[in-house]
């Protein structure tokens, strides 16, 4: 038996699939989703994927940051890219982080993205399962 406790469940209803809505539970959510680069309103999974990843990985970078005693700068920001691709196996993702932290040793820096990228739970779901990689810039 597992020793993990659940903190937080989200609810999301989603319709239409690619072309649909997306909905939660308590309705902090609601968006028209839309085919990657076709015409219409509304965004896509993989951008879903690319702005929850990154904020998680912020999350986890100040985690690993406050256990360094450093306190991350105000400028830090992730680029995230998501790609959406088809090859013989059928389609499959890959994705990026690039992560700009102004202001501290880029040796500090790396080791508390490389922290950041073993604890976060989006990088641990990934792992192994798709090409992504974490840099920074």
């Amino acid at each position: 038996m597992s020793d993990t406790k659940t903190l937080y469940t989200a609810d999301v209803h989603v319709t239409g699939g690619r072309d649909g809505a997306a909905r939660s539970s308590d309705g902090r959510l609601d968006v028209t989703l839309s085919t990657p680069g076709g015409p219409g309103q509304g965004t896509n999974p993989e951008q879903l994927f690319a702005a929850g990843w990154s904020a998680c990985f912020q999350g986890a970078m100040g985690i690993a940051a406050r256990a360094k005693g450093v306190t991350l700068p105000a400028g830090l920001a992730i680029d995230a890219q998501v790609e959406l691709r088809q090859g013989d196996d059928g389609y499959s993702l890959a994705a990026r982080l690039n992560v700009h932290v102004p202001g501290i040793d880029p040796a500090l820096a790396r080791q508390i993205i490389e922290t950041a990228h073993r604890t976060c739970p989006y990088s641990k779901a990934i792992k192994g399962n798709i090409d992504a990689m974490v840099a920074l810039v």
